[in-house]
């Protein structure tokens, strides 16, 4: 049974900080992409950045280039989103999906003075 699980969320202040991480399991990790989405309140999800099997190749949206990193760790099966330069707008439950079409659980990620 697949399972994908996020941690890291949290409150951050603007221009802070955070580590989303993602475990996943019930699945051939190392064959598959993995990405990161948002969803804000009352907006449709969107997709943050894409990671390809081997971890070579990155594709992010055009609003956290420069800003937000993805990377993956075959070994654990876990793909982690590091973000830098928060905004308020980056407010939103953040969801890790695998290209299989499984999702997690998501969580949230405040940016607030």
């Amino acid at each position: 049974q697949v399972h994908l699980v996020e941690s890291g969320g949290g409150l951050v202040q603007p221009g802070g900080s955070l580590r989303l991480s993602c475990a996943a399991s019930g699945f051939t990790f190392s064959r598959y992409a993995m990405s990161w989405y948002r969803q804000a309140p009352g907006k449709e999800r969107e997709s943050v950045a894409v990671i390809h099997s081997a971890g070579v190749s990155t594709i992010y949206a055009d609003s956290v280039k420069g800003r937000f990193t993805i990377s993956r760790d075959n070994a654990k099966n876990m793909v982690y989103l590091q973000m830098n330069s928060l905004k308020p707008e980056d407010t939103a439950v953040y969801y890790c999906k695998a290209q299989i079409g499984y999702w997690g659980q998501g969580t949230q990620v405040t940016v607030s003075s």
